[in-house]
């Protein structure tokens, strides 16, 4: 919450104003409407947490662990997600990353790119504190090339400025920017270090050279961690939601969220509904993250032990359905489009039985014309089943990916296989092993700038594509 808010003689009487109000409507809630209340507001509002949680360790609070630069500076990490990452669940270990939480309140920012040589993917996405893509930098949707493009706030109403190929609306005055960078192998870090380089952020006018406009007043943000979502989840998200403008999409939820005290400008106070509402609300919650759980594990189409779908996408993607929202920050937190990257996930065996790597080794083969179509590249990373998060191993590796085929042996008919298993398949064997965990193993193969529909051979539609991935055999 804002603490001019606070300090506010007239802020304070409207705080007090709506917390009245806020109880008043709180006491006529039986415990079956909060609980009701509680479920919704819980899918409506885990994103938004996880992501108002995210940006207070990376941009607010210089002494958190997962602290990368303030707004509107870049943080180029010139290495590869490893185990020791705990903020992002699912982490992409396959293309450094470079990340920038943009503040657009006082004017657009301006994203310079460089050349990025031909055969290189590169990608910028933009991501809103409503979890929508509003749209894309990189070598599927502008091209190698190298360019600078505008981002603006939800009220800014200019033209597009000389210089700019292309203006990106904001529906939130903050904003995320994560480009993923090619990494071919361990020796090829300088150059993409060179690249992340050339990624530059800058307000429009010191872009254009003019004068700044008055800079926007400071926040003093409630203090949010990933540890503290289910925790603290209420009052995260009422301080999420005071930089999050009310849409005709979400005006319904939000009011009866501020039914039971959850609303922007004011702090939460579960002590303010009586014991069998609390409860309620623990219940709600607890039926919510269930829902959003069940839909992750079957709200997809099954190919071969694959669940194949996309959760992610703009608002037009979502249009107001909250489930598929959370099941897209609950699967692995900003995903990329269908068409710019394809996450297909699994728990289970070709036969639908869990992946135990402290039970059974496990293989998974493709034939020699059914490596995964893309026109930039695949990877296949393991994780914990349970926490989403990088396996730790002996060989420091988190995944296999088509970069490393050249290192990879095949088979006699041409075919690849890649081996599932806690311990080593044997020396001769280790260039295709993927160390998995001592307990239940979770996988997602990402196809970067997958084949259009339109090709002969893809995955799109999700779910309805002409490729489909094999499925994972237990050897013993």
């Amino acid at each position: 919450m804002k603490k001019t808010l606070r300090k506010s003689f007239w802020g304070g009487m409207i705080l007090l104003t709506l917390s009245g109000s806020a109880l008043t409507h709180a006491a006529g809630l039986t415990p079956a409407e909060t609980k009701a209340i509680a479920e919704e507001g819980y899918i409506f509002g885990l994103p938004l947490v996880m992501n108002y949680a995210i940006m207070n360790e990376y941009a607010v609070d210089k002494n958190s662990n997962q602290f990368k630069a303030p707004f509107n500076q870049i943080k180029n990490e010139s290495r590869l997600f490893t185990y020791k990452d705990t903020t992002i669940l699912s982490p992409n270990s396959d293309t450094p990353y470079s990340v920038s939480w943009l503040d657009l309140r006082a004017e657009p920012v301006v994203i310079t790119v460089p050349d990025v040589e031909k055969g290189r993917y590169y990608s910028a996405q933009l991501i809103d504190g409503n979890l929508y893509n509003n749209g894309y930098i990189g070598s599927r949707a502008t091209g190698n090339e190298a360019g600078a493009y505008a981002v603006a706030g939800p009220d800014w109403q200019g033209e597009t400025p000389e210089g700019v190929g292309k203006v990106f609306h904001s529906t939130t005055p903050f904003m995320l920017v994560i480009f993923r960078t090619q990494l071919f192998n361990p020796e090829d870090m300088p150059k993409v270090e060179k690249i992340q380089a050339g990624y530059k952020i800058q307000p429009l006018s010191a872009f254009q050279g003019k004068p700044a406009p008055a800079a926007a007043p400071e926040i003093d943000f409630l203090p949010a961690t990933s540890a503290g979502v289910k925790t603290q989840f209420w009052s995260y998200l009422g301080a999420a939601l005071d930089y999050i403008p009310q849409s005709d999409k979400d005006k319904g939820i939000r009011a009866r969220l501020a039914m039971m005290g959850v609303a922007p400008g004011k702090a939460f106070d579960m002590n303010s509904l009586s014991p069998e509402q609390q409860q309620a609300m623990v219940e709600g919650m607890k039926a919510g993250d269930a829902k959003i759980n069940k839909f992750v594990a079957s709200g997809a189409t099954d190919v071969n032990g694959w669940q194949v779908g996309s959760l992610w996408g703009d608002s037009d993607f979502y249009a107001g359905d909250w489930l598929k929202r959370a099941g897209g920050g609950k699967a692995g937190i900003y995903g990329n489009n269908a068409n710019e990257a394809m996450y297909l996930l699994s728990r289970v065996d070709a036969e639908g039985k869990t992946l135990d790597g402290s039970l059974h080794n496990y293989t998974l083969t493709f034939s020699a014309d059914s490596l995964p179509p893309v026109k930039a590249f695949w990877s296949i990373t393991m994780y914990y089943s349970d926490s989403q998060l990088l396996v730790e191993n002996p060989i420091n590796r988190y995944l296999v990916n088509s970069p490393m085929l050249p290192d990879m042996k095949k088979n006699d008919d041409g075919s690849l296989t890649i081996y599932i298993q806690h311990d080593s398949p044997g020396k001769d064997k280790e260039s295709n092993w993927l160390p998995a965990p001592d307990g239940p193993i979770y996988l997602a193969l990402r196809m970067y700038w997958p084949t259009p529909a339109s090709d002969a051979i893809s995955v799109l539609p999700p779910g309805k594509g002409t490729w489909g991935p094999p499925g994972i055999v237990k050897v013993k």
